[in-house]
């Protein structure tokens, strides 16, 4: 079983690290790509709340769009550089969800996910209505990603796709792995006990709140840091970043893909991605398919399709 688990894990990064070149020959783009991995890193944060410790949030989107919001701002009024945007961008994002999550920890169900769509719905009105700053509903512009300087190196991000897929893909690596350990650690396992039965494992003394706390700041950290990137992608921020809608989009990709498998919400994200650039492509109408898509697999394929693809591999 691990032996097939580490060849899982091989094929899955030999095709991101070759997506750029095989994605052309079946009609695709460098930029569809580095998309795929963006939106699969926002995702994969969410199930890190949603699927392995069993907390629901609709409100996910507001860090992803802080995130966006705050490269944005500091490239265009504080310090042109991309990666201080990156690193405003994902501090702003963890301290909001530090302070928030404070607040709701306690809550559970549907009252926590109706409580982080309120909170999300807060900043999404700040940027919609702060015109000076933020654009308002035009969205912030004005500003543009710029390259790489890392002293010893210089990443053109700016002219290259190849380039910012793969600056992309460097930083979905790093959160991916950093999300991997810790699953595989103590802390992860608690995380499974309290999604598979809090009751028991508050009886056992683990402290219930805080370890939610914890997986909820960490989820939130790697949302804004998709978030960052996904500025870079489009040098654009919009008031829809942060608007709950897209994180719906987020538990869409999630459970498309299977919640309880770690690269689940990568499989979930890519379907989504494709489908929408396809469709959106011929038909104004594109949300309707994808939400019937949703529909079907959330009918008939509870546990995702990479669910449904273990279980018949299975012997």
């Amino acid at each position: 079983m691990r032996l097939d688990r580490r060849a899982a894990d091989a094929v899955v990064w030999l095709l991101l690290l070759t997506m750029p070149f095989w994605l052309t020959w079946i009609g695709g783009y460098t930029a569809l790509g580095t998309r795929v991995v963006v939106l699969a890193l926002a995702a994969m944060s969410l199930n890190f709340l949603l699927g392995f410790t069993g907390v629901l949030s609709f409100g996910h989107a507001a860090y992803f769009g802080l995130g966006v919001y705050g490269l944005g701002l500091t490239i265009k009024y504080l310090v042109p550089s991309s990666l201080a945007g990156m690193a405003v961008g994902v501090i702003v994002g963890t301290l909001a969800a530090m302070i928030i999550g404070a607040l709701i920890v306690r809550l559970r169900g549907i009252y926590f996910a109706m409580v982080t769509i309120a909170f999300g719905q807060v900043f999404y009105f700040i940027a919609y209505r702060w015109n000076g700053v933020t654009g308002g509903d035009d969205g912030l512009s004005g500003w543009r990603r710029l390259p790489v300087d890392l002293g010893f190196a210089r990443i053109d991000i700016l002219n290259s796709d190849y380039a910012l897929y793969y600056w992309s893909l460097f930083w979905f690596a790093i959160a991916v792995l950093i999300m991997a350990a810790l699953l595989r650690s103590p802390f992860g396992r608690t995380l499974l006990a309290i999604r598979e039965n809090e009751r028991r494992a508050r009886f056992l003394g683990i402290p219930i709140d805080r370890h939610i706390w914890i997986s909820w700041t960490i989820s939130c950290l790697f949302v804004s840091l998709a978030g960052t990137l996904y500025a870079l992608l489009n040098n654009f921020a919009d008031p829809h970043d942060l608007r709950w809608d897209q994180s719906g989009d987020f538990v869409i990709m999630a459970v498309l893909g299977g919640m309880r498998n770690f690269w689940g919400p990568l499989i979930g994200a890519a379907i989504y991605v494709v489908l929408q650039d396809y469709i959106s492509s011929q038909t104004e109408n594109w949300m309707s398919f994808i939400g019937l898509l949703f529909v079907l697999v959330v009918m008939f394929f509870p546990r995702g399709l990479l669910g449904v693809l273990r279980r018949r591999a299975a012997p």
